[in-house]
């Protein structure tokens, strides 16, 4: 088989870097164009350091439509814009990491409906998807915590939820929250109960089970937020997401470590571990580990994932292995940092 033609448009921010890390070295990829204008001639080095020695391609400020899969690794609103400014051979598939299309309301291109790119959610889906709509790091993250409860119907009607996020979250471009001298030794909350994602995790619950989502006339998000109690927080790390999540549950603690293994028996990235966890053992990798605890009639679960890799790039790479009936792992052995 030739290898799979990549473009990418957007490559020179957080996600673009990181799938260039991960494609460089891909075994059936060859990467046609880095699209950045305004990067137009440097060395993709010459902003992603780490890939000195990797390579020697330059960003380009052409796009054409002479490839097999587009990623689109640009600005919420961004991804949409482009699509209807530029016209897309209908052979090309389209690897979204905005937000632009994955919402039920706003999935339709070119007469087809983006796809939900949780593999964990949609495997089957995505396999035969022209177009995918990569979920948002957040929601990566809090949905493989609660999916297997929602697919025998067991969430109830109110889910705790504390999660803490990197900075790189936050975007390239700096912020007033995001340089260092201001989240060095340093934590906040922000968005509380009106996260963005909320969204798009109420959606994937409710499709699972049906009726988790309340019909009413309030917004989806307001929706979600009378089931889904969410505070995010910013972390003075810069990669990985750790979230602590409660529920009231009649599983027992060994009840439930059986319903989360048989649930991700066969995805390779989402793993179940009955010792304790921690941040380091997934940052740099498109892991996904989540640990459970019962306290009372509360069920703990604790899970922790890469924002840039499994919540973002790496899972974007994961959806396209999936796409061209590549073996899901393709290019992803990527390893921790350890300590």
């Amino acid at each position: 088989m030739s290898k799979i033609r990549v473009g990418i448009v957007g490559s020179a921010g957080y996600t673009g870097g990181e799938l260039l890390r991960v494609l460089i070295f891909h075994p059936e990829v060859e990467i046609v164009f880095a699209n950045s204008a305004s990067n137009a001639g440097n060395k993709l080095y010459a902003v992603h350091n780490d890939l000195f020695g990797d390579t020697e391609l330059e960003f380009s400020s052409d796009f054409h439509s002479n490839i097999d899969v587009l990623f689109l690794c640009v600005g919420h609103g961004d991804a949409r814009k482009f699509l209807e400014a530029n016209q897309i051979d209908p052979s090309v598939k389209i690897i979204d990491l905005s937000q632009d299309y994955r919402l039920r309301a706003n999935t339709k291109y070119q007469g087809q409906n983006f796809v939900y790119g949780l593999p964990e959610l949609n495997r089957e889906a995505i396999k035969s998807a022209q177009y995918i709509a990569n979920p948002g790091c957040f929601a990566t993250n809090l949905q493989l915590a609660l999916l297997p409860l929602a697919s025998k119907r067991l969430l109830p009607a109110q889910i705790h939820i504390n999660a803490t996020t990197g900075s790189t979250g936050a975007g390239q471009k700096p912020t007033a929250t995001s340089h260092f001298s201001w989240r060095n030794n340093n934590l906040s909350a922000y968005k509380s109960f009106e996260h963005q994602h909320l969204q798009e995790i109420s959606e994937s619950l409710d499709q699972l089970q049906d009726g988790f989502l309340p019909e009413s006339e309030k917004s989806l998000l307001e929706r979600a937020a009378e089931k889904i109690n969410f505070v995010p927080q910013r972390g003075d790390f810069t990669r990985g997401i750790f979230s602590s999540i409660y529920v009231e549950s009649e599983l027992s603690e060994e009840e439930a470590y059986d319903l989360y293994n048989s649930y991700y028996a066969s995805h390779p990235f989402t793993s179940v571990s009955k010792v304790n966890i921690d941040l380091k053992q997934v940052v740099n990798t498109n892991k996904s580990i989540i640990h459970l605890e019962k306290h009372g009639n509360k069920l703990l679960i604790l899970n922790a994932t890469d924002n840039l890799l499994k919540g973002a790039s790496g899972q974007a790479v994961q959806n396209m292995n999936l796409m061209f009936g590549l073996e899901e792992r393709s290019g992803l052995n990527l390893k921790s940092v350890g300590f």
